[in-house]
Formats: C-alpha cells, structure tokens, sequence
C-alpha cells in the first residue's frame, strides 16, 4: 500500500495579483502636494487651535482671515439672546499649492457648523448654480475664433461678501474673542463659509454687481455674463468664486477687472492657465485642454504613475 497523505503540510500560499505597483518594487515616493518635506517653509497642518496660536504661520494666516471678517462687518457682537440657537464652529487649516505642487501659502478659514442649522428658522433656499461645463468649451471656442485676451480671476474669500436674511448667531473665533465682551455673540450680516445659504448669498450678490455694471445673464446657463455695448462685448464664467473673463479689448477688460474690485476682493491671476483643475494651454489654433496635473497625481497615488493622460483640444472652427 501507498503511504498515506500527510494532512499536516502547509496550505499552499494565497494568490497575487498580477498588477505591477511601486508598492510591490518597494518603492515609495510621497507627493510634495500631500507630505511636508523637511525643506518646507511651515510646519505641518495643526491640529489644534491652541497648537496654531503658537506657529506664527499660521497664527497670522488665522489672523489675515479673521481681520477680512472684520474689515467686511460680517458680524455685529450682542449679548447672546435667551433661547437663541448659536452655531458653534471651528478653525480649518490647509496648505495652498500650486498646479506643480509647490507652496504658495498657508490659509486659515473660520467655517461656522452649518449641519447644525434648521430649516425656516435660520436658513431658506441654498441652491446657487454653477456654469455648466458645457459652456466653458463653447465660449472658449469663441474667444479663441476672435483671438480675445481671456483672464482669470479669483475672489478672495467670496463667500463673506453674500448678505444673508435670516437671523444667525455665531460664537465668536477661539483665539480672537473681544477682550471687552469675550461673552458676546455674532449677529451676522454676511454668511460665513459653513452656511446652507452662504453659496446662494455670494451668487445673488455677484449677480446684483454684475448686473450694475452692464452684463446680463443668459437664458441657456445662468452663471454665463454677457456684456454688449456696441462693438465692445465680453464674456464671464462664474464657477462660485473662480472666473474666466475675455473682453473685445485688452482695456475693456481692464475696465470690468475694476469695476468687479470696486465691490470685491478680486485678483487678475493673468491669462488663463489653470481653472477648475484643467491646464488650459493657448496657442494659434486655440486652446488645449488638459486635466494632466490631475490625472498624474490620481495615478501617482494609484502606483499607475506610468500611465499617460491625454489633453483635448478646443476645436475653433
């Protein structure tokens, strides 16, 4: 007779996926966007009010965001209300880079707890539209047919600028109470990032300006504004605070740039380059569209970083 089998060996080991990944080749490079190096200019994120106060980075990041709620009169300070509904909030922090991953800035932002608000009492409708995509490579295709200058634009904190209806109270920011009345609350005025209607707020009120100064809104997407005076026209794309702007002219469009900075804290970033997360490239034939920025950075995270993406061009004929 055969020897019997032996029932004490080993199980045969688990199956491996075929993919190959940095991971399996022991390699691993973390992205400068996401991970700190040691030659960053600012210590990490905080993760603690107390902890941010001390790093004077980002104390005078928190510092620049509270002096604009100020010079903005988002709030007034009252004694709290018996009975009023306060929101509470928090600091966010974040690390601002640019499209190659470089630092640019740190950037503190007071956002109040929206989820703590009810319906019909301190918050109505919160829908704010958005320029369709769509529209982006229809009116680019235009510019670049008319040979137009095309800039973006960029509202600092756009938010703030939205006037709001309802009655909100707000705890004042930890680390900037009112030594005077550190008991007091905010009434606001403007909305605050965090509010279900603070989109809506910054939209209606850009409307309002835009509408001042001679644009009108189209009937096919409403965050598209047309500006006709004449032979002198221009186009704007409002995509909550971000903006592509192209004019007839090079001073036509200098003028509006002004106008818009006469009511908000609006910066020309220049010719187009960069919007939405899309590399936008110009040259005779148009533009070329690119979401490669994007693209290496997912695949990059994927390990599939060997992968290439591939840019789409904006036809103009």
């Amino acid at each position: 007779m055969g020897a019997s089998p032996d029932v004490t060996s080993a199980p045969p080991p688990p199956r491996q996926h075929t993919m190959v990944t940095r991971a399996r080749d022991g390699i691993f490079k973390p992205n400068p966007k996401y991970a700190l190096t040691g030659t960053s200019p600012v210590s990490a994120v905080p993760q603690s009010v107390r902890a941010a106060l001390r790093d004077p980075h980002w104390r005078d990041a928190m510092q620049q965001e509270f002096d604009a709620l100020i010079r903005n009169k988002t709030w007034t300070l009252v004694p709290r209300p018996p009975d009023a509904r306060v929101l509470s909030g928090k600091w966010v922090w974040k690390i601002k880079t640019g499209s190659d991953g470089a630092f640019e800035r740190c950037k503190a932002r007071w956002v109040v707890r929206g989820d703590r608000q009810q319906p019909g009492i301190d918050f109505g409708d919160t829908f704010s539209p958005v320029v369709k995509p769509a529209t982006i490579r229809t009116v680019l295709t235009i510019i670049a047919s008319k040979n137009w200058p095309a800039h973006q634009l960029d509202v600092s904190n756009a938010f703030l600028h939205g006037n709001i209806q309802e009655r909100v109270y707000c705890q004042q920011p930890p680390g900037f109470a009112d030594p005077a009345c550190p008991n007091d609350v905010c009434l606001l005025s403007r909305s605050l990032y965090g509010l279900r209607q603070a989109p809506r707020a910054w939209f209606q009120r850009f409307v309002e300006h835009a509408l001042s100064i001679g644009f009108r809104q189209t009937r096919t997407d409403s965050s598209l504004f047309v500006y006709k005076r004449g032979n002198a026209m221009a186009y704007l794309l409002l995509y909550v605070d971000d903006m592509i702007l192209s004019a007839s002219s090079q001073d036509l469009l200098q003028h509006i740039v002004r106008s818009l900075q006469s009511a908000f804290a609006v910066k020309d970033m220049g010719p187009v380059s960069y919007f939405l997360g899309i590399d936008v490239q110009r040259n005779r034939a148009g533009f070329l569209l690119s979401q490669s920025s994007y693209a290496l950075d997912v695949l990059d995270r994927a390990g599939m970083s060997n992968c290439k993406p591939v840019a789409t061009p904006v036809e103009t004929s």
